[in-house]
C-alpha cells in the first residue's frame, strides 16, 4: 500500500459522476434509518407518555444533521483531513474536560456517568465526538511515522507504539474519570483497529495481541472475586458496575430497579419475537429504555428472529464495503482512518446486540443508526463522511497527473 496523497488537479466533476460516491455505503446507511425510525416508533408507542411526533422530528433534525457533516466531510480530500486531525483532537481533550465539571448532575443521577452536557432538553455526549476525533489524530501519526521510518525496525515500532499511547492515554484516563467504560473500550477498540493495520512488525505485533488477551483474562477474574473486586474498587471502581456483572451472570426479573431486570426483559422479549416475530403493533414486553440502548429488543420482539439477521447482515454489508475501501485504496492515510471507523461501528454493534442478548454485561452503548439519540449518531455519520470521502477522492486521483505527499 502506497503512502500516497491523492489528490485531484484541474479536473472537475459534477453529482452526475456518480462513480465517485459509494452508494452501496449510502443504500445500506437509508436502509438502517428506516429500521431506526420504525424500531424507535414503535418503542415510543409502547412506552412514552410524552410526545411522540416531537421525539420523531428530534430524530428527524439528527438525522438531517448527520447527513450534512457526512456530505461536507466527503468533500474535504485526505490532505485537508490531515492538518484537521490535531484540532479536532484538541477539540475533543477540551470538551472531555469541560463535561467532568459541567456535567448533568440529573444524568449522572440515572447514569453513574459524568459524561453528559444538557442544556435544557437539549442533551450531548463530548466523547462521541472525541471518537472520529481520535480516529484522525491516531491516523496523522501513523501516517507521520511511517513516512519519517519507512523501514520497520523494534526501535521504531516500540516509538510508534509509544506515540499511539500517548495520544489515546489521556482520553482512557478522561472517561474513567467519567465513570464512562462503554465508551472506554471503544476506545481502546479504535486503537486497536489502527494499531493492527499500523505495519508493525509480527514480532511485536503477536506478544501484545497476547499481553491484551492476558489481560482480558485477568479483568473477567478481577470482577467475578472477592479479592480482584477489593483491588478494583481501589482503582476507583464503583459498586454499580459490579452490580452490572453480577446481573449479567444472574438476571433476574424481580428488582425493577436492577440492569438484570433490563437484560431479562430484552431476552425476554427478544425470545417472544421467535422465527418471524410478533408483528410490529405486538410490541408487548416492557423493557426500559428500549428506544435507545435496548433497540434490538424491539427488532427482536417484533420482527423475530428473521428481522435480527437481516439487521445483521446489513451490518456485515456495510462493513465489509469499507474494508474492501481499506484494502483498495493507494492513501495509506485514508487507510489507518477508515480501519478505525470500522472498529468503531463494528465495536457499538457487537457490543450493543450483545448485551441485548446477554452475550456481554450491559454498558449503555446505543445501536449504530438505529438507537434514538443524536450524539452518536453524528459520531458514526462523521465516520461515514470520513469513508465516503475516501472513495469520492480515490477515483479523483486516477486522473490525476501529480501525486504528492503530505507536506
Amino acid at each position: 500500500m502506497q503512502n500516497l496523497n491523492l489528490k485531484n488537479r484541474g479536473t472537475t466533476f459534477h453529482w452526475r459522476d456518480d462513480s465517485r460516491i459509494d452508494w452501496r455505503i449510502i443504500f445500506v446507511l437509508i436502509a438502517l434509518m428506516a429500521i431506526g425510525f420504525v424500531s424507535i416508533f414503535l418503542a415510543l408507542k409502547a412506552d412514552s407518555s410524552g410526545s411522540i411526533v416531537k421525539s420523531m422530528f428530534v430524530q428527524c433534525l439528527w438525522w438531517a444533521f448527520g447527513w450534512s457533516i457526512a456530505i461536507f466531510l466527503m468533500h474535504l480530500d485526505s490532505q485537508q483531513l490531515f492538518r484537521f486531525a490535531p484540532v479536532a483532537y484538541a477539540l475533543g481533550i477540551f470538551l472531555l474536560v469541560f463535561v467532568l465539571f459541567a456535567y448533568s448532575r440529573s444524568l449522572e443521577a440515572t447514569t453513574n456517568a459524568k459524561s453528559w452536557l444538557a442544556i435544557g432538553s437539549l442533551t450531548f455526549q463530548p466523547s462521541e465526538v472525541m471518537k472520529p476525533a481520535l480516529i484522525l489524530m491516531l491516523a496523522r501519526v501513523v501516517y507521520t511515522h511511517n513516512q519519517n521510518y519507512s523501514v520497520h525496525t523494534l526501535s521504531s515500532d516500540f516509538l510508534l507504539i509509544a506515540k499511539m499511547s500517548g495520544i489515546t492515554i489521556p482520553v482512557i484516563v478522561l472517561m474513567l474519570l467519567q465513570h464512562d467504560f462503554g465508551s472506554t473500550l471503544v476506545f481502546v477498540a479504535i486503537f486497536g483497529g489502527i494499531f493492527l493495520v499500523s505495519g508493525i512488525l509480527n514480532r511485536i505485533l503477536v506478544p501484545i495481541v497476547g499481553a491484551f488477551g492476558t489481560i482480558g483474562a485477568l479483568a473477567i477474574f478481577a470482577v467475578t472475586t472477592t479479592p480482584g473486586r477489593n483491588f478494583l474498587t481501589q482503582l476507583g471502581f464503583e459498586s454499580y458496575q459490579f452490580a452490572r456483572i453480577d446481573d449479567w451472570l444472574d438476571p433476574s426479573g424481580n428488582d425493577t430497579n436492577s440492569s438484570g431486570y433490563q437484560l431479562y426483559q430484552s431476552i425476554k422479549a427478544i425470545g417472544s419475537g421467535r422465527i418471524f416475530g410478533n408483528g410490529l403493533n405486538n410490541i408487548t414486553v416492557y423493557v426500559p429504555v428500549r428506544e435507545s440502548d435496548m433497540i434490538f429488543s424491539v427488532i427482536g420482539e417484533g420482527l423475530g428472529f428473521v428481522g435480527g439477521f437481516v439487521l445483521i447482515a446489513l451490518y456485515f454489508f456495510l462493513i465489509y464495503s469499507m474494508i474492501r475501501r481499506v484494502f483498495d485504496t493507494k492513501n495509506s492515510f485514508y487507510a489507518y482512518v477508515v480501519s478505525g471507523v470500522v472498529l468503531m461501528i463494528l465495536f457499538h454493534v457487537f457490543e450493543n446486540i450483545g448485551m441485548s442478548i446477554g452475550l456481554v454485561p450491559l454498558t449503555g452503548i446505543p445501536l449504530p443508526f438505529i438507537s434514538q439519540g443524536g450524539s452518536a449518531l453524528i459520531a458514526n455519520m462523521i465516520g461515514i463522511g470520513l469513508t465516503l470521502s475516501m472513495q469520492y477522492h480515490n477515483f479523483t486521483s486516477e486522473f490525476a497527473k501529480k501525486e504528492t505527499n503530505f507536506k
